[in-house]
């Protein structure tokens, strides 16, 4: 298995990813982002990391009043851990989006009515946020689709328990590919920490840096481009998006047997019309090839997934495609799903 190399850009000749993708293509200059585009939307607000850093406070472990490592300090962690292992290479500002904005009063404020509550007496912080930075000098093209290489991660408070000590707090890490039509993101399972719990910023940059170098960019792009070699038809797509439903009422000693599937009823409603109405992904009345297939799955989890839930999410998206894709071609773990 050869790992695609990253090399300064002054230096660097077009990269051979040997055995697992095609040739990537190398860009000078910085590809201008669609803004009118998120790579999350459902239930979020975009805000700045000057805000977050200016006009939020910061909450504490009540018990002992020990500090927690905040959004703001998250974000800029990973993103001089980006710009240290990814040297040369151009690195975006990271794209916020928050949720669950928890408000209070300053103590001098809390007798005042609320209509007479200056900003000076606010404070205010969001219990979740995620945030994504596009690295544009490393990327491919999978069917006609340009990936930039991106940096993924999600914070939320309300899955620890802030009203104990002080322990080592969770957080969410991902490095993976962002399909530049649509911003979907493409999350692989070696590319992905779900449990990453760290007391500071110093082990959170160590951690981010191992992230990194585990990553197997070569790896993820050939599966992408499996993907776009294999279809199906638009009964076989009808016929998953119903084992998709009732896969959520089957008994739970039935559905541990069976590959887990995280989307929701209304995720996989989405999917089917998106089928019908994407006009980058829809193939009504045409086979379906898997790499639009994964593109519907991943759509549908950034318009209707909260925060905390995303990142999970965009992982299973990438399993239950390449799991269909493998059934298709006789493998059973996913033989359910299509049968």
């Amino acid at each position: 298995m050869n790992n695609l190399v990253i090399m300064p850009t002054e230096n660097r000749e077009r990269m051979n990813l040997g055995e697992f993708a095609e040739e990537a293509t190398i860009i000078e200059e910085t590809a201008i982002s669609n803004k009118s585009l998120h790579f999350i939307e459902a239930n979020t607000q975009e805000v700045s990391l000057s805000h977050l850093k200016n006009d939020c406070i910061t909450p504490v472990f009540a018990k002992d009043n020990e500090l927690t490592v905040n959004h703001a300090a998250f974000i800029e962690t990973v993103w001089e851990a980006a710009n240290s292992y990814y040297n040369g290479e151009a690195i975006g500002t990271p794209n916020i989006h928050v949720s669950h904005v928890i408000k209070g009063r300053i103590p001098e404020a809390i007798h005042k009515p609320a209509n007479q509550l200056l900003e000076s007496d606010k404070t205010i912080y969001y219990e979740r946020a995620a945030f994504s930075i596009d690295i544009p000098t490393i990327y491919e093209t999978v069917e006609g689709n340009k990936l930039n290489l991106s940096i993924v991660g999600v914070r939320a408070y309300n899955q620890m328990n802030l009203y104990s000590k002080k322990v080592p707090e969770l957080f969410r890490l991902a490095i993976g590919f962002k399909n530049q039509v649509c911003c979907n993101m493409c999350i692989f399972t070696d590319g992905y920490k779900d449990d990453l719990r760290v007391s500071n910023t110093s082990e959170l940059y160590r951690s981010a840096l191992e992230l990194f170098n585990n990553y197997n960019p070569a790896k993820h792009l050939y599966l992408m481009q499996q993907l776009g070699n294999t279809s199906m038809s638009e009964h076989q797509f009808a016929q998953i998006l119903g084992k998709m439903r009732l896969y959520q009422c089957l008994p739970n000693g039935y559905q541990k047997r069976l590959p887990r599937m995280l989307l929701t009823d209304t995720q996989i409603n989405s999917v089917a019309k998106a089928y019908i109405n994407d006009e980058n992904f829809g193939s009504l009345g045409n086979d379906l090839s898997m790499w639009k297939f994964y593109n519907l799955l991943t759509g549908a989890n950034k318009i209707s997934s909260y925060v905390d839930s995303f990142l999970d999410r965009a992982v299973n998206a990438t399993e239950i495609a390449t799991g269909i894709n493998a059934a298709l071609h006789g493998d059973t773990k996913y033989k359910w799903f299509i049968d």
